[in-house]
């Protein structure tokens, strides 16, 4: 039996949005490859130091903006997976709110006032605590199955 008869074909759309999700971290990712040449902080440094850069705020906020998005990624691809096998469509639609979230949390902190991420970034918290609700509805209808 293959894929196609075990998830529902909804489940395209949460295949969807996860790469979707994957558009943006390379974005995140080129757009701290660009912090690196304009605040000069050379590879392999992670984070720059402020006392040998005196703009290593501006760059430690783009670079701890992707770090965090990294952070959460496996968990957000989990809870995607799992929970999109039972609710695809919600999932997606769930996802979707947090790549947008995510996308302003970047752009917030990126400004260097790390604070402007949890304008519109801190309401991504609440699709990913959708998402863990479908994973363990799912969950629960293997247990009980």
């Amino acid at each position: 039996m293959g894929a196609a008869e075990f998830l529902p074909k909804e489940y395209g759309y949460v295949v969807i949005v996860l790469v979707a999700y994957c558009f943006l971290n390379f974005w995140m990712g080129f757009q701290v490859g660009k912090a690196r040449k304009t605040y000069k902080v050379p590879y392999p440094t992670l984070y720059a130091s402020e006392s040998d850069n005196k703009e290593a705020k501006l760059f430690n906020c783009v670079q701890r903006g992707h770090q965090n998005s990294l952070e959460w990624m496996p968990v957000y691809f989990m809870v995607m997976i799992l929970g999109g096998m039972k609710h695809p469509c919600v999932c997606a639609a769930l996802g979707s709110v947090y790549i947008v979230t995510r996308f302003f949390y970047f752009k917030g902190y990126a400004t260097g006032d790390p604070q402007n991420r949890l304008k519109l970034g801190k309401y991504g918290f609440l699709a990913l605590f959708g998402l863990i609700v479908c994973t363990i509805s799912f969950g629960v209808t293997l247990v009980l199955s």
